[in-house]
């Protein structure tokens, strides 16, 4: 008798936004998706944290502004309770300064609100399978109206990535432009497993959670910078 393989279990996700439309919107097009499965909603941060903290959804689906406690500040108290949970933040480009903080708090992905709905349900997969998701687009327009807080284009890399390798700082400018694995696989002619192999090591070096903290430093530190 032939062993049955158990399917992979739904990824379970709490939608966090003060807009009961915009939550209805969420649910009807992931619903749609048989891996994908809505929990709970979230009206605001402080519910949005108290249902984290009770259902351990694993990805929170979390706004920027909403009442009692915003997006930044839900995300933060997510990442320190070191709950097994994953935030993907939906920003607007009116909105970029809260992405910074959103960043630093430990978020996982950011995506624009008028994300088509198959880069939603894509990303949603991406960070509940342990990996980030950063737009190029916002990255860029981040990159753009934060400049002035980068350091001096003539300023040495931060002895913190004194530790990589050439070929690991090669992939870390790579991972800060927001290429996926497979891309920057193409563009150093290597296969796609020893850029996985190079992006972990990079993360452990570096002592970080993921690639959008990757993303983060590498421009923090000069190794990147803006218009490069």
């Amino acid at each position: 008798m032939t062993d049955r393989v158990a399917p992979a279990r739904p990824v379970r996700i709490l939608l966090a936004d003060d807009q009961p439309l915009l939550r209805t919107g969420f649910r009807m097009v992931l619903g749609a998706e048989g891996d994908l499965d809505v929990v709970a909603e979230a009206g605001d941060g402080v519910e949005a944290v108290e249902l984290s903290r009770r259902l351990l959804p694993d990805v929170v689906l979390m706004d920027i502004r909403m009442p009692r406690m915003d997006g930044v500040a839900a995300t933060r108290a997510i990442v320190e309770a070191r709950l097994p949970v994953r935030v993907l933040v939906l920003t607007t480009f009116d909105l970029d300064e809260y992405v910074v903080g959103a960043l630093r708090a430990g978020a996982s992905g950011f995506l624009a609100k008028d994300v088509p709905a198959e880069e939603l349900i894509s990303a949603i997969r991406t960070i509940a399978g342990g990996d980030a998701v950063v737009a190029p687009r916002i990255l860029r327009r981040l990159l753009d109206r934060f400049a002035a807080l980068l350091p001096d284009p003539a300023a040495t890399p931060a002895a913190a990535l004194d530790a990589l390798t050439d070929r690991e700082r090669e992939v870390l400018v790579q991972v800060a432009r927001g290429l996926s694995n497979a891309e920057i696989a193409a563009v150093l002619s290597v296969s796609e497993t020893t850029i996985k192999t190079h992006v972990g090591h990079v993360l452990t070096k570096l002592r970080l959670r993921d690639r959008v903290q990757a993303v983060v430093l590498a421009y923090e530190s000069g190794l990147v910078r803006p218009r490069a």
